[in-house]
């Protein structure tokens, strides 16, 4: 992987490199595909067997697909054979998967590996940090951003009573102020804003009595009002509302997976917005990386995720489920 040295998008494509964090198994792929929710079918639009890819997003303008790979975010148009270019983030290096647009297109926000999140305009350049240090946080996690673009909803992680304590926070981009939604012995994630702005849905063991047994939530933006939406023997996580408010999609686990681990037997899910009617978009091998953020199109007839195949296969290691 090359180091970034300019400072626009463009400046080098994915190339091969010491990944830093997490590798491919032997004989495995990441493959960026995408969903079409009308004829239920998925393209591949880019596969490497060099690198872990994870968590993509789709930009506003639906004219591209960024996605986070060791540390560094690329964009890469959503058709076939497209080819990823690197975004400039400055001195920012070190990104996980946790990363959004705003709903203007102008920036691209961010975790970093020293547990703040940045801001970076979409084009490329200097990263600022947005959170302050000293509010009490030990690392954050950023799922949302609000559609006026002035909030970002994250996960924080602080002690409490000499334990760890995962909840819901927004912070504030001007300013960095930190505000906590929630606060309970239980973890949370996944928190993210509806189109209209007036629900976060995120995923939580709140309301579980087995360890590990995830299942999707949506409460007001002031923390009032949660709603459970999932109530199954699977292990669900990262609910992301449709531009439209039409549809959620997320990933479900089989039961008994504790956290969202990689490599693992997944369903993508579709349902309204309440959680009700849901169905099996796609069968696959993925997990941590597949799903993370937001990947929905801006048409929202199409979502964005990833998958790691072990082999090839007569199906190209996916399914799409029939309706």
């Amino acid at each position: 992987m090359e180091r970034q040295s300019g400072s626009r998008s463009d400046d080098h494509g994915l190339r091969p490199g010491t990944p830093r964090w997490r590798r491919l198994l032997p004989g495995q792929r990441a493959r960026l595909m995408v969903f079409d929710v009308v004829t239920r079918s998925s393209t591949c639009v880019f596969e490497t067997d060099d690198f872990v890819i994870e968590a993509p997003n789709w930009t506003p303008d639906g004219a591209w697909l960024v996605f986070n790979c060791d540390g560094l975010l690329y964009r890469t148009p959503p058709e076939e054979d497209g080819q990823p270019r690197v975004i400039f983030t400055g001195a920012v290096t070190d990104a996980n998967n946790d990363h959004v647009v705003s709903a203007d297109g102008r920036y691209l926000y961010l975790s970093s590996q020293d547990g703040h999140l940045y801001e970076v305009p979409l084009g490329g350049g200097e990263a600022r940090r947005v959170t302050r240090p000293d509010d009490g946080l030990e690392a954050r996690y950023l799922h949302g951003i609000s559609p006026d673009g002035t909030t970002l909803a994250h996960i924080g992680c602080r002690r409490r009573d000499g334990v760890q304590a995962v909840d819901i926070y927004t912070a504030d981009v001007r300013d960095g102020f930190t505000r906590r939604l929630t606060d309970s012995d239980r973890p949370h994630d996944g928190a993210e804003y509806s189109p209209d702005g007036a629900w976060l849905y995120f995923n939580s063991e709140r309301a579980s009595e087995r360890a590990g047994h995830s299942q999707l939530f949506r409460m007001r933006t002031d923390g009032s009002g949660v709603e459970q939406l999932t109530s199954d023997d699977r292990v669900n996580w990262f609910p992301h509302p449709a531009p439209d408010g039409s549809r959620l999609v997320y990933l479900s686990y089989p039961p008994g997976v504790q956290g969202h681990p990689a490599n693992e037997p997944v369903v993508l899910r579709v349902a309204e917005p309440d959680g009700r009617n849901a169905w099996d978009a796609v069968e696959l091998f993925g997990g941590q990386g597949t799903l993370n953020v937001n990947s929905w199109a801006p048409d929202g007839r199409h979502f964005a995720y990833v998958d790691y195949p072990t082999a090839p296969a007569a199906d190209g290691g996916v399914r799409a489920v029939p309706g």
